[in-house]
């Protein structure tokens, strides 16, 4: 592995020459990453960001750091499939509880979150690892539910309730076969 660093002021063009270098390194066959110092604070991956320009311009993986925060992205050269526990397993240790958004069909313990707005069906009557409902539309349910319905616009019930209810969610890995 080759690593070359950028330095200057904000504003003299690292950034755009970092961009225009991943695609003249892909195109002799490189893999390019990017890592990515920001002096304050940082927004991930939206168009115009650093990290969404190198994530365009085609590096591979970015990661970007501040004194704050720091994020690691990686491309995949074909599409992926994630498993969530595979996931989990790579956080960094001290969460108290980690909240994953997805992942509608593994066997993770769920809230579901549902608007009748949205125009979609609903998962609990199907998946028993539903354990609540938080919805703003209790009335439009299509079946009523034998979980507790939660207000989906009130938070702090919604974390009240998860706090609660801390037993049902304690994570314990898959057994490996």
């Amino acid at each position: 592995m080759n690593v070359v660093g950028f330095a200057g002021f904000s504003g003299s063009g690292k950034t755009t020459l970092v961009e225009q270098l991943i695609p003249a390194l892909r195109l002799r066959g490189l893999r390019v990453s990017v890592i990515k110092h920001a002096h304050h604070s940082f927004d991930i991956d939206h168009p115009g960001k650093d990290t969404w320009r190198h994530r365009e311009a085609g590096a591979v993986e970015i990661l970007a750091a501040s004194p704050r925060r720091m994020v690691l992205m990686r491309e995949f050269e074909t599409e992926a499939t994630h498993d969530v526990h595979a996931l989990i397993a790579r956080l960094s240790a001290g969460a108290d509880w980690v909240l994953v958004e997805g992942f509608k069909a593994s066997s993770l313990p769920k809230v579901e979150v549902w608007r009748e707005a949205s125009g979609q069906p609903v998962i609990y009557p199907a998946q028993a690892q539903v354990l609540a409902i938080a919805t703003d539309s209790p009335q439009a349910l299509p079946e009523p539910p034998a979980r507790p319905v939660l207000d989906l616009n009130a938070p702090d019930d919604v974390a009240a309730w998860l706090v609660d209810n801390a037993s049902r969610f304690h994570y314990s890995p898959p057994e490996k076969t």
